[in-house]
């Protein structure tokens, strides 16, 4: 029983850190309602009014989720630096309350400079949403020149508590916080393997189903990835460290993904695209191919458990002779001989098998230091030895040079700023129309509308989603406001699980967010005792009011279009693909050792930036639907370019330090041409060559001097991974030229003349 206990602990706490990386839903959560909590506490015991509670419960959400700064000392001096930005914007706000003209342009000013503020980075950020949303509590509540010195203690009182919760009560720590991201990767990549393991086991309909669960698993355990690599430099002690986690959590990644590729193809009547993996909705491939014998298949099921198991146990502290022997068997399949006699396809899994448990091992040392070798094999005993030189062989590597930043107004905070300031102004001259007394909640949505987005039609959907969200909120509020009737205590006590609620849900859907808030704003109404049903109603018009007057300063006032900016993203993430694929084969073909992992992030960062741009193509409401599926098909394509990119640097990586992989100089000519590829669709994307066309030619094993006989005797297993990471990576680019508009140079035949580094003209021709 006490066995059983522990299991189902264990698993509640692997279900709670995979839903939640890092536990930073749950961290904002708890420390706004504790906030919260903590200020009503304290203005309730000095005998403060409603007005003063509902003024202080607003600024304590306020001065929560305004920090945005990782390191503890500079979240307490931004936090410091914003009770007096507060105690300013509140102070203004009830002295021109009453001064509607000179009242108006002062709000304006303020949301301009707020919104300006955002390049001076998080501080910027920070001290702009104080400002900002201090100014709006004021006129919330109403507050005059007679109670501010109410407002004043409010405020102290609710930058006090949420200083107490931020640093004692609620504390998060670089170092712990990385671990807990730690246990969300380990947590998501046993994930992965279950839903690898039901694709083994579907048939029929329920193949699609599968290969859904390990599309969003797959991209899941990216996700963590990269919230892993933005906090290591913080969250390790020294430069080495980081880099030595980051080598680890890149090896595990991609050897998750190899193998659900690998295990794709084994199930299938051909090779698996790659595509397929990153396409949502993308059909699975015709079953018929997983012809080998019951107990290799058998032993496939037994081995994807295992691997599972390694996972899962794969903690701090967590010991025992039985992981140990599970592991060195996985372990074992990296020997050719170790491999079941079965299809070539099969064989790929178990190999893809043991390099996944390896990445394990890897992982698990890199994290909590040197393990127990008395249970080693040989086998293991030889990966440990290759993990040890590469740890050895780890350089903290250089800093990147600062980018350029635009000026004047193509600069985007000051751009958003004067946009804001418009759609602002014409939101309080409507609002007023509506009503005088709740003309700031169209201003507030203008507001909100513009933070975060970058494109008109990121704005246009962010302002549906609100109204959609506040739609629903107000249904919502009027049973709350019927139920609670004039009870305070319990208003203030559902509003608590309201905001939490609000801290919980805002990465995961704005509309959700709206929903919350719009809910929590109708117990306000009845705490302030000026809830009504025409109160919520206008708060609607308002909010519509609101997202119209942005989304119209947004596409006449300094656009930047949404095909502007996913074209400019674009070009980023080609121009990313192609610094990591040249290093990659660079350093494969004998060249000098580069960052290639740090290259390889930046990658997903920039591709991460157009996935989030597209959005307004591929969301559902889009009328376009020939463009949403042209807009996910390209992503698509570029994510299984960055997965074969990222599996390159990896595999480069290893080239100083591992017995088995020596460089191979003739992958540099070999892949001249995709090269040439990205940077002619790159041209075409940017507008600069629109005549350039791509090239194809025979396959990379080909020139190579053939695929099987002395090539692959003489460079090994590791020069055919290479290349088929290499083909597929031509083929996706290839692929990404007819939805981009690029055509084939010459007619598919003939190619021009494409010079290369030393000087030399180098001729293609299509095989």
């Amino acid at each position: 029983m006490k066995a059983a206990g522990v299991s189902v602990r264990t698993r509640l706490r692997d279900r709670l850190a995979a839903s939640d990386p890092g536990m930073l839903r749950m961290t904002a959560g708890l420390r706004m309602v504790g906030s919260l909590a903590l200020t009503l506490a304290v203005l309730a015991v000095t005998g403060a009014g409603v007005t003063q509670l509902v003024a202080g419960a607003l600024t304590a959400m306020v001065a929560t989720f305004a920090i945005r700064e990782k390191q503890r000392g500079a979240q307490a001096v931004t936090l410091a630096l914003g009770l007096p930005v507060a105690f300013v914007s509140a102070s203004l706000a009830a002295v021109l309350n009453e001064r509607v003209a000179v009242g108006d342009v002062f709000f304006v000013v303020l949301i301009f400079c707020a919104v300006y503020a955002r390049r001076f980075g998080d501080r910027g950020t920070g001290l702009g949403l104080i400002g900002f949303q201090v100014c709006f509590m004021s006129l919330f509540t109403g507050a005059s020149t007679d109670g501010l010195p109410g407002i004043w203690t409010a405020l102290a009182v609710a930058f006090g508590c949420s200083a107490v919760m931020r640093f004692a009560v609620v504390p998060v720590t670089p170092a712990g916080l990385l671990a807990r991201l730690r246990e969300a990767f380990r947590a998501r990549l046993a994930q992965l393997v279950t839903a690898q393991l039901a694709l083994l086991d579907a048939d029929g309909d329920e193949v699609d189903e599968a290969l859904a669960d390990v599309r969003a698993g797959t991209a899941r355990l990216h996700e963590t990835a990269l919230m892993i690599q933005t906090r290591l430099e913080r969250g390790t002690p020294d430069a080495s460290s980081a880099r030595l986690v980051q080598r680890r959590i890149a090896d595990a990644e991609v050897a998750a993904e190899r193998l659900g590729l690998l295990l794709l193809t084994a199930r299938s009547a051909e090779r698996a695209d790659t595509l397929t993996l990153h396409l949502p909705g993308a059909p699975a491939p015709e079953a018929g191919r997983m012809s080998a014998p019951d107990e290799a298949t058998a032993a496939l099921r037994r081995d994807l458990l295992a691997l599972r198991t390694q996972v899962l146990h794969a903690g701090p502290g967590v010991q025992g002779t039985s992981i140990a022997h599970v592991r060195n068997r996985l372990l074992a399949y990296r020997d050719e001989e170790s491999l079941p006699a079965c299809s070539p396809a099969v064989q790929d899994v178990f190999r893809a098998i043991g390099e996944a448990s390896r990445a394990v091992m890897g992982l698990r040392i890199a994290l909590d230091g040197p393990q127990d070798e008395s249970d080693d094999t040989p086998t293991a005993a030889r990966s440990r030895e290759e993990l040890d030189a590469e740890d050895a062989a780890i350089d903290a590597g250089k800093e990147d040079e600062p980018a350029e930043e635009s000026k004047g107004l193509q600069r985007p905070t000051t751009r958003a700023a004067v946009q804001v300031a418009v759609g602002s102004s014409l939101a309080i001259a409507g609002g007023e129309l509506l009503s005088s007394q709740g003309w700031y909640w169209a201003v507030l949505t203008c507001w909100l509308v513009f933070i975060n987005t970058e494109s008109t039609g990121e704005i246009l959907v962010k302002g549906y989603r609100r109204l959609l969200g506040t739609v629903l909120g107000v249904i919502a509020g009027i049973a709350l406001a019927g139920l609670v009737g004039g009870h305070t205590w319990t208003a203030f006590a559902l509003m608590l699980v309201l905001i939490f609620a609000v801290a919980y849900t805002a990465p995961l859907s704005y509309t959700l967010m709206s929903f919350f808030v719009t809910a929590m704003v109708g117990l306000l109404y009845t705490l302030l005792h000026t809830y009504s049903w025409e109160v919520l109603v206008l708060r609607v018009a308002e909010t519509a009011l609101g997202a119209a007057c942005g989304v119209f300063a947004a596409f006449l006032v300094l656009p930047v279009r949404t095909d502007r900016r996913t074209n400019e993203l674009l070009g980023t993430v080609l121009e990313r693909l192609t610094e990591v694929t040249e290093a990659a084969v660079d350093q494969l073909s004998g060249g000098p050792a580069a960052d290639l992992l740090d290259r390889a992030r930046e990658l997903d960062k920039a591709l991460g930036e157009l996935r989030a741009a597209t959005q307004p193509l591929t969301h559902p409401v889009t009328p376009l639907r020939g463009r949403r599926d042209t807009a996910r098909y390209v992503v698509a394509l570029l994510e299984t370019c960055a997965y074969h990119a990222r599996s390159l640097a990896a595999t480069a990586e290893l080239l100083p330090t591992h017995p088995s992989i020596a460089a191979d100089p003739r992958l540099r000519g070999a892949a001249a041409r995709t090269v040439r590829n990205i940077a002619t669709i790159a041209a075409r994307a940017a507008g600069e060559d629109a005549t350039a066309g791509i090239e194809t030619g025979p396959s990379f094993a080909s020139l190579l001097g053939g695929s099987g006989g002395d090539g692959a005797s003489r460079y090994g297993r590791i020069t055919g991974r290479v290349l088929r990471h290499l083909e597929r990576l031509d083929e996706a680019v290839v692929g990404l030229a007819r939805p981009l508009g690029v055509p084939l140079a010459s007619d598919g035949r003939a190619v021009k003349a494409a010079r290369s580094k030393d000087g030399s003209d180098t001729r293609v021709r299509r095989g």
